[in-house]
């Protein structure tokens, strides 16, 4: 078993306290002592120079399926030289009529080098390894598709 921490700080900055007024700029300390700043996203009032949950979430399946891909390529020893993935949620209502991340998709676009060089067939599969094995991607409702794979 594993265990993650993160310290979510906030203090009230507006003189009174209504939906409309109340600050959403808030600070998120994760274990290894990073303090990175945050907010709501800005359709709910928040600060467009902060992260988000909502792209967090996003960034976090991102960085999850790069982190597995890597690892299953790096054991079939195939070199990856560069990973960039253009990631993108889509929040929505669901029956209920509440707002939920629904969808994410993957745009991982990754460079090869060396003398062994994945064919297409098998880069498609270690995506959908990397998917299969990402601990985010197994924790989640949403649905996670990658384009190309």
């Amino acid at each position: 078993m594993h265990e993650y921490r993160a310290t979510t700080s906030w203090r009230r900055t507006s003189e009174d306290f209504t939906y409309d007024t109340y600050n959403r700029a808030h600070e998120v300390t994760f274990g290894g002592g990073e303090t990175v700043p945050w907010s709501a996203a800005p359709e709910f009032k928040g600060d467009a120079d902060r992260v988000n949950p909502e792209e967090a979430f996003v960034a976090s399946l991102s960085s999850c399926h790069m982190l597995t891909f890597l690892a299953l390529a790096a054991r079939k020893r195939w070199i990856v030289d560069l990973y960039i993935d253009a990631a993108s949620g889509v929040m929505e209502r669901n029956s209920q009529g509440k707002y939920w991340v629904s969808r994410v998709t993957l745009r991982p676009k990754v460079t090869f080098s060396g003398e062994r060089q994945p064919s297409t067939e098998e880069i498609s599969a270690l995506h959908h390894s990397a998917h299969d094995n990402c601990f985010v991607a197994n924790s989640v409702t949403s649905v996670v598709s990658i384009d190309g794979a």
